[in-house]
């Protein structure tokens, strides 16, 4: 899950991910989150899905088995081919996109879902540019499907940036997403399993949010 960043350490975002992605494994596993399965019963087949930074693939290939006409972009290209052998495995058609968030084609009200799991690479302007183009994206009536840590993450250290600047708040996604009406907004702890980076005891959120007819 990846894009451009202004931290020191993401100077080169897309090599940064690529370098991360360069191995047989899948660094955040196969299996789709948690919270994006959670939410199912508010996706149906035949319903046009973006995933968001979707890295090496495992959310958006999940969503075309559900039967969903699925996109997913994400910085790197590495993580992209990736993606592409885990749906050409599993003989699923996904559109993978090799975009950064501020340079992905965000047609307007396009979209019937938009799937936003684990984005916390970006620093408080990018976010804010995500966030808009998110919820311009959407059709009247999608869903939005966020999941993501919040500041207590800073306690485990199990995954997620180590900047409080980037975790999810409370006021944060009611503020961001006041436009929306927010059917479930969760905070709530678990021990997440997915791949070798978001793997042991986990301070999450979750939010499931509907943009208005």
């Amino acid at each position: 899950m990846a894009t451009q960043i202004t931290a020191p350490r993401f100077s080169n975002p897309e090599e940064t991910w690529s370098k991360r992605f360069s191995c047989d494994e899948y660094i955040f596993g196969t299996e789709a989150n948690h919270f994006l399965i959670h939410c199912q019963d508010a996706l149906h087949p035949g319903m046009r899905a973006l995933v968001v930074a979707d890295g090496e693939g495992r959310n958006s290939v999940w969503l075309a088995e559900q039967g969903l006409i699925t996109t997913a972009f994400d910085i790197s290209p590495v993580g992209v081919n990736k993606a592409r052998k885990l749906a050409q495995q599993k003989n699923i058609d996904v559109n993978f996109v090799v975009a950064d968030c501020d340079h992905f084609d965000w047609e307007p009200a396009h979209y019937d879902t938009v799937v936003a799991i684990f984005v916390q690479f970006a620093d408080p302007e990018m976010r804010a540019r995500l966030f808009s183009n998110i919820i311009r994206a959407l059709k009247p009536g999608g869903v939005l499907i966020l999941h993501g840590y919040s500041p207590a993450q800073l306690e485990y250290k199990t995954g997620g940036p180590q900047d409080i600047a980037r975790l999810y708040t409370e006021e944060l996604l009611r503020d961001s997403f006041s436009s929306l009406d927010i059917r479930e907004l969760r905070f709530y702890e678990e021990v997440l399993n997915e791949g070798t980076q978001h793997a042991g005891k986990s301070a999450l959120v979750g939010m499931l949010a509907y943009k208005p007819e």
